[in-house]
């Protein structure tokens, strides 16, 4: 089994791939590196090797992923050539990911740190020189932390930066905009706080395994013209659906303004 870095490997994200990894077997703790600022060894097993120096990450591992927060980047160099270079951060570039690294087998992703209970969605792009062997790897180490897919088009991840990377971010929102309903109509706060949290994990379960669409799941509601029905034709008409798409697009900008 190879051995794997992360360089970043104490912060949220980092934590929750970590987490997935050991927890479902795909990294044994004695091929898992972590890079860090202070070298702490934290509550990571003891066969982890932690380290402050990402040098010594990289020439100890075979594949290195890279989660640091983004204007860290300038001043990270690493002399990773011939190695295989995954990142989670948002607004870096395979280009950027291949000039710090030194590497040509770059592959970029997305996820979330749902990642620590093996429920993040992690789309990637792999660079043009990344090998069959380096995809799979991808697809072993991010499909430990969750559901993943292959794109073709580095230009959409900043797309799923919005609307996948930030759980529970947007349906968090949503869940709040019900919740004060629920306790503007008299409704005890921690009673809505209850009843909209098992309705999303309902909803959550039923989207995640059923066959239909949550676009179908709509209409099939609408189309039955019951109570539910009101609401979400008054949701359909009005400018809801709008203000979400700028709302993801705004997102996603942002994620493009970040760029070191």
């Amino acid at each position: 089994m190879s051995t794997v870095g992360i360089i970043g490997g104490s912060g949220m994200l980092g934590r929750a791939i970590a987490q997935a990894w050991l927890d479902s077997g795909t990294v044994a703790a004695g091929d898992l590196w972590i890079a860090n600022r202070s070298g702490d060894q934290g509550d990571f097993p003891q066969a982890v090797t932690v380290t402050a120096d990402p040098a010594a990450l990289v020439a100890a591992c075979d594949s290195i992923l890279i989660c640091i927060p983004p204007a860290q980047v300038p001043a990270l160099r690493l002399d990773a050539r011939d190695k295989l270079i995954l990142s989670v951060m948002a607004a870096v570039t395979i280009d950027d990911l291949s000039q710090l690294s030194g590497s040509a087998r770059v592959i970029r992703a997305m996820s979330s740190p749902a990642a620590a209970r093996r429920l993040a969605y992690s789309p990637w792009v792999a660079a043009p020189a990344a090998t069959e062997t380096d995809r799979a790897e991808a697809r072993r180490l991010l499909g430990a932390c969750g559901q993943e897919d292959a794109l073709e088009d580095e230009a959409l991840l900043d797309h799923f930066t919005a609307l996948t990377g930030p759980v529970p971010g947007f349906v968090a929102w949503l869940a709040a905009a019900m919740a004060d309903h629920a306790t503007a109509q008299g409704v005890p706060a921690e009673i809505a706080d209850r009843a909209v949290r098992q309705l999303l994990l309902a909803s959550g379960e039923m989207l995640a395994k059923d066959q239909m669409t949550p676009q179908e799941h709509v209409r099939q509601m609408i189309d039955y013209a019951g109570t539910t029905a009101a609401g979400l034709v008054l949701l359909e008409q009005g400018p809801a659906r709008k203000l979400v798409s700028e709302a993801l697009s705004a997102s996603a900008q942002k994620a493009r303004d970040m760029r070191p």
